[in-house]
C-alpha cells in the first residue's frame, strides 16, 4: 500500500470497538474466576478465602456473566447494523478466511451460551441470580438434576471459549508482528494511523 495514501486504515465502528474490549476485560476474569469457584466449590473456597470474599466472588461472577449477555445482544445488533470493514490487505487464502470467520463465529456462540447457561444453571438449582445488588427472576423452574447438566455445559462452554480466546490472540500477534496487515487497527481504540504508518 503506498506511503502516500490519504484514507484510514478500514475500521469498525466505535461501539463496536468499544464493546470489543469491554466484553473482553469482562470475560478472562470471569474464566479465570470460575475455574477457581469450579476446582474448590463452594466449601473449598469458603475454606480457603472466607465465606465473605466467596459470596462476593460468586455474585461478581454473575454479575459478570449478566453483564456479558447484555453486551452481546448489543454487539450484536451493532453487527447487524454496521456490518464489518474490509481488509486493508486481504487475507493470504480462503483457508484462512474460514479459520477466522469460525473462531468468530464460535466464540459468539460461546458468549451468549456460557452466561445463558450461567443463569439456567442457577436458576435450576435453586440459587440467586445476582446483578450487583439486585438478584433477577429465575425464568426456570427448579431441577437439581437439570441444573448439574446445566453447569457441567456452563464448564464445558468456559473451557471452549478460553481455548477460542487463545487462538483468537494468536492470530492477532500474527497478523500484528508477522504479517503487518492491518488487522488490528480495525479493533484498535488507538488514533487510526494513515496505511504505510507504522504497521
Amino acid at each position: 500500500m503506498p506511503e502516500d495514501a490519504m484514507s484510514d486504515w478500514p475500521r469498525y465502528r466505535l461501539i463496536q470497538r468499544l464493546l470489543h474490549w469491554g466484553i473482553a476485560l469482562l470475560v478472562l476474569p470471569l474464566i479465570a474466576v470460575g475455574i477457581v469457584l469450579g476446582i474448590l466449590g463452594f466449601q473449598g473456597a469458603v475454606d480457603a478465602f472466607g465465606f465473605e470474599a466467596t459470596n462476593t466472588l460468586y455474585i461478581t461472577h454473575k454479575t459478570g456473566g449478566v453483564l456479558v449477555l447484555g453486551f452481546m445482544a448489543v454487539r450484536i445488533m451493532a453487527r447487524l447494523r454496521y456490518g464489518k470493514p474490509r481488509y486493508a490487505i486481504p487475507l493470504e487464502n480462503r483457508l484462512q478466511k474460514i479459520a477466522s470467520e469460525s473462531v468468530h463465529g464460535l466464540m459468539y456462540v460461546a458468549l451468549i451460551a456460557m452466561p445463558a447457561l450461567g443463569w439456567a444453571a442457577n436458576a435450576t438449582g435453586g440459587y440467586p441470580i445476582n446483578f450487583f445488588h439486585w438478584v433477577l427472576p429465575p425464568l426456570m423452574a427448579e431441577n437439581d438434576a437439570l441444573s448439574a447438566v446445566f453447569f457441567q455445559w456452563h464448564a464445558i462452554v468456559g473451557w471452549t471459549l478460553l481455548g477460542l480466546v487463545s487462538v483468537h490472540i494468536a492470530g492477532a500477534l500474527y497478523h500484528w508482528f508477522i504479517r503487518k496487515d492491518g488487522v488490528m487497527t480495525r479493533m484498535s481504540l488507538l488514533p487510526s494511523p494513515r496505511p504505510g504508518q507504522g504497521d
